[in-house]
C-alpha cells in the first residue's frame, strides 16, 4: 500500500471506529434503556420529549462552538489535536453511561450530551481532513470509504451488543440491562482502539507559517469575522449549507428518535434492534453502490434522489402498522442514508476554499446540528402535544421539502470556480 492510500484508509478507519457510538448508543440502547431503565416507562410520551431536548441540547452546544474551533485549527496546526481531544471526552463519557443506576435519567441525560458533543465536535475536524486527502475527482469515493467502513464497523460492533442484549447470559450477565451497560462500555473500547490509525498516520495537514495555539485563537475569531463579510464570495456554500441544515435534520431525527417512535406505537424492541442491524448492513454495500450512481447522474441529481426517497419514507413511516413494515423502512434508510451521508460531505469540499477547511466544515456541522436542535424537538413537541407520536414523525415531512427547494437554488459549478479563482 503506498503512503497515500495507507493515510486514507488510516482516515476511513476513524468512522469505523466512532460509528459504534452512532449505533449502539445513539440510534440502539441509548434511547431504548433511556425509555425503559432510566426515566418513567408509564409515560413513553414524557422520555421522548425528554430525549428530544437531550438531542437538542447537545447540538446547540455543538453548533456554537463548531466554526470558532474550525477557524482556530485552520490558522495553526491543530485539526487532530482537536480531533483527539474531543474523542477523549466522547469516549470517556460513553463508558460513563455503563455506571448509571435506574432512575437517575439526569445523570444518563447529562453523560450523553457530553459523549455526543466529543463525537460531533470530533467530526467537525475529522470531515476537516477530506479535502487534504486526494483531488477532488476522488473525494466521492473516499468519502464513501469512510461512511461505508463506518456502517459495517459499527454495525458489526452492535450485532454483539444485540447478541449480548438478547442472551445475556451466554456472557455471563445476569439481564438485559447489565449487558446494556457492557455494551455502553464496550463502545468505549472500541472507539478508543480504532482510532489510533488516525493519530498515527495521518498527517496534520501543513500551513505555510505554523503559529502558536494563542495567537491562533487571535487569528481564528478575526478569520470568522472575515469570513461573514466576505459572505456574498460565497453565497452558493451558504445557500448549499442552509439546504443541508434542513434536509440532514431530517435524517438525523430519523436516526436519533426512530427507535423511540417504533416503542411509542407498540413494537418490540427485539423487532427494533432487528431494523437498526439492517440499516447498518444494508448501508455498507449501499453507500459504495450510491456513490457509483451519483458518479452516473451527477453528486447534486444523486441529493436529490435521498431527499425524495427520505421523504417518501416518512410518509411510510405514519401508516406503517407492521413488523415487516418496519423491516421494509429499514432496508429503504440503510440505502439511502449512507449515500445521502456521503455525497453531501464530499459535495461540500469540493466549493470549499482549502485553507479553510476546518472552519467551513465547522459551519457545516454547526447548521447540521442547529437543524437537529429543531428536528427532534419539533418531533418531541408534537408528539407530546397530540399524544399522537404518528403525527410526530410526519412533521419531519416539511424539513425534507424545504432542504429539496433549497438545492435547486445551489449552481455548484460556480461555487467551484469561484473558489479556483480565489
Amino acid at each position: 500500500m503506498n503512503s497515500k492510500n495507507k493515510i486514507i484508509y488510516s482516515w476511513a478507519i476513524y468512522d469505523w471506529a466512532n460509528s459504534a457510538f452512532a449505533t449502539t448508543v445513539m440510534a440502539g440502547f441509548f434511547p431504548l434503556f433511556f425509555k425503559a431503565y432510566w426515566a418513567n416507562p408509564n409515560n413513553p410520551a414524557e422520555s421522548t420529549f425528554y430525549l428530544g431536548i437531550g438531542n437538542s441540547i447537545a447540538s446547540i452546544i455543538i453548533a456554537a462552538m463548531a466554526p470558532f474551533l474550525g477557524a482556530i485549527a485552520d490558522k495553526g496546526s491543530f485539526k487532530k489535536k482537536f480531533l483527539i481531544l474531543f474523542a477523549f471526552l466522547g469516549i470517556i463519557m460513553t463508558g460513563a453511561l455503563s455506571i448509571v443506576q435506574q432512575g437517575f435519567w439526569q445523570m444518563a441525560i447529562m453523560f450523553y450530551i457530553l459523549a455526543t458533543i466529543g463525537f460531533s465536535s470530533a467530526n467537525t475536524f475529522y470531515d476537516s481532513f477530506l479535502p487534504h486527502l486526494d483531488s477532488n475527482d476522488r473525494l466521492d469515493w473516499i468519502s464513501s470509504l469512510g461512511y461505508g467502513l463506518g456502517y459495517i464497523g459499527g454495525g458489526i460492533l452492535f450485532l454483539v451488543n444485540v447478541i449480548m442484549f438478547l442472551k445475556p447470559t451466554i456472557f455471563g450477565l445476569a439481564n438485559e440491562a447489565m449487558a446494556i451497560k457492557v455494551s455502553f462500555f464496550s463502545v468505549a473500547v472500541w472507539w478508543a482502539f480504532f482510532s489510533i490509525p488516525i493519530y498515527l498516520f495521518v498527517p496534520e495537514p501543513k500551513l505555510n507559517n505554523e503559529i502558536s495555539f494563542f495567537k491562533s485563537v487571535k487569528l481564528g475569531l478575526t478569520q470568522i469575522k472575515e469570513t461573514f463579510y466576505e459572505i456574498k464570495k460565497f453565497k452558493y456554500v451558504m445557500l448549499f449549507l442552509l439546504s443541508y441544515w434542513f434536509y440532514i435534520d431530517g435524517v438525523d431525527t430519523i436516526v436519533k428518535m426512530s427507535v423511540d417512535y417504533g416503542l411509542s406505537i407498540g413494537f418490540e424492541k427485539e423487532s427494533l434492534i432487528t431494523a437498526l442491524l439492517i440499516v447498518q448492513f444494508v448501508a455498507f454495500p449501499a453507500t459504495l453502490l450510491y456513490c457509483k450512481f451519483g458518479s452516473m447522474i451527477g453528486t447534486k441529481r444523486a441529493i436529490y434522489v435521498a431527499i425524495i426517497g427520505y421523504g417518501i419514507i416518512t410518509v411510510f413511516g405514519y401508516f406503517m402498522n407492521s413488523q415487516w413494515h418496519f423491516y421494509t423502512l429499514a432496508i429503504f434508510i440503510g440505502f439511502f442514508q449512507g449515500g445521502i451521508q456521503a455525497l453531501s460531505r464530499s459535495l461540500y469540499s469540493k466549493i470549499i476554499p482549502k485553507d479553510k477547511t476546518a472552519e467551513f466544515f465547522g459551519f457545516y456541522n454547526m447548521l447540521g446540528k442547529f437543524a437537529a436542535v429543531i428536528g427532534p424537538a419539533l418531533m418531541g413537541f408534537i408528539t407530546f402535544y397530540t399524544a399522537d407520536p404518528r403525527k410526530g414523525i410526519l412533521s419531519i415531512l416539511i424539513l425534507f421539502l424545504i432542504g429539496l427547494v433549497l438545492l435547486t437554488k445551489v449552481d455548484t459549478k460556480k461555487a467551484e470556480n469561484l473558489i479556483v479563482k480565489g
